[in-house]
């Protein structure tokens, strides 16, 4: 399970961070190599992934899917200095809980 988690972590700062260099670039003007640099980045991201051990891909992005919405919570947080307020929360720990229900539920 640690692992598992792990590579979610990895794969959400990879996305966010590839992701974010390439906003810097077109968005804010930063060089060219910002953008290079995220899009090598947003590759790896793609291949990140499918490392997990789960059998099935629609399960694990969608349980990515809700890693990734507590990082950028949190990358906003650290990276963007906006402070997450009670929804921002209570979303990302909706989020929390329907990773939790579709990647470890009891199935036959």
């Amino acid at each position: 399970m640690i692992g598992a988690i792990l590579l979610f972590v990895v794969a959400g700062l990879a996305e966010i961070g590839g992701g974010y260099l390439v906003w810097l670039w077109l968005r804010e003007g930063r060089p060219l190599l910002y953008g290079i640099f995220g899009c090598l980045i947003l590759a790896a991201y793609g291949v990140i992934p499918t490392l997990q051990n789960f059998p099935t891909f629609g399960r694990v992005y969608a349980a990515y899917g809700g890693v990734f919405i507590i990082l950028a919570v949190l990358w906003g947080w650290g990276v963007d200095r906006k402070t997450p307020d009670f929804f921002d929360w209570l979303g990302a720990g909706i989020c929390l809980i329907g990773v939790s229900i579709i990647l470890w539920a009891p199935r036959q």
